[in-house]
């Protein structure tokens, strides 16, 4: 694979999301959606994980201390005790949000603010209820800032903030936009094709950017992670052991290590790779993500 790979862990998620990297505890975060389980492993490698009340798809830090999450019912302040017990208070919820949906991906912007989109669970309806939403400490929850989402997802920022990228990874849409992001406003506009998902391999899911720039997807159902150039060409794949790797992240003291999780829901049982997290280094540097401003 011409990557030397490490795996986190012997655990396997039914749905493996949002790996992030925490510089304050110097450790990993991820969750398993359909578990409801967020996971966490030290430096030392000592797991820990946490059961939820309901679905958790994105976190993020939050400045003052425990996480953001875009869960089943709205946008959530979480606190993971050391005795396993979870706090949770919802700060928002958007009126449209109702059964049989949930929110996605999601990631802070380089000022704090926290984005995530809601999508509908049963991808087979195939309706574009999906919308993208932006919460601010200082002003709530803003949007819907994109409508007409079937499955959001790919959401990352420029080092310089300026651009946001988002993707819908639905099987019939496989688009990845890029768009022009006021970041003093928070508004995104001028939105552009970046990548047509549909002449490479894989579906385009969980993203990040790392210092130069460039654009990594993961192709989901393809077992790769794939590099875009600003300019949205393709300049590298790896491959992966896993059909279905579901997000990537930057993390590490370096920067330099990147962290995939993966979905085991529908893949064979004696596969050992479904669902798992893995460690691998791309030679290239991410960059730091910043907590959320409250």
């Amino acid at each position: 694979m011409g990557t030397e790979i490490e795996r986190l862990g012997p655990q396997r998620s039914a749905v493996g999301e949002c790996p992030m990297w925490s510089a304050r505890e110097q450790a990993w975060y991820w969750v398993d959606i359909v578990a409801r389980t967020i996971w966490r492993c030290d430096a030392a490698g000592t797991l820990a994980h946490w059961s939820t009340s309901e679905m958790v798809a994105c976190l993020a830090e939050r400045a003052n201390g425990g996480l953001i999450a875009g869960m089943e019912s709205g946008l959530f302040g979480l606190r993971l005790d050391a005795d396993g017990r979870v706090d949770q208070r919802c700060l928002a919820s958007p009126p449209e949000l109702g059964p049989g949906m949930r929110f996605n991906d999601g990631r802070c912007d380089r000022q704090g603010r926290f984005w995530s989109g809601t999508m509908v669970m049963d991808m087979a309806l195939a309706r574009p209820d999906g919308k993208l939403y932006r919460y601010a400490a200082d002003v709530g929850l803003s949007g819907p800032m994109v409508s007409g989402l079937l499955t959001q997802n790919g959401l990352a920022f420029s080092p310089d903030g300026r651009t946001m990228y988002l993707s819908d990874s639905h099987p019939s849409v496989q688009q990845v936009w890029a768009f022009d992001y006021d970041t003093d406003s928070g508004v995104p506009s001028g939105r552009r094709p970046f990548v047509d998902m549909l002449v490479h391999p894989g579906r385009p899911d969980g993203a990040a950017v790392d210092v130069d720039g460039c654009y990594w997807i993961c192709g989901n159902d393809a077992g790769c992670i794939l590099r875009f150039t600003p300019d949205g060409r393709l300049d590298r794949t790896i491959g992966l052991p896993m059909a279905k790797p579901s997000m990537c992240s930057f993390g590490g003291p370096g920067l330099d290590t990147m962290i995939v999780t993966s979905i085991g829901a529908g893949q064979p049982a004696d596969d050992p790779w479904a669902g798992a997290t893995l460690l691998l280094r791309p030679g290239v540097q991410g960059i730091a993500e910043t907590p959320f401003g409250g």
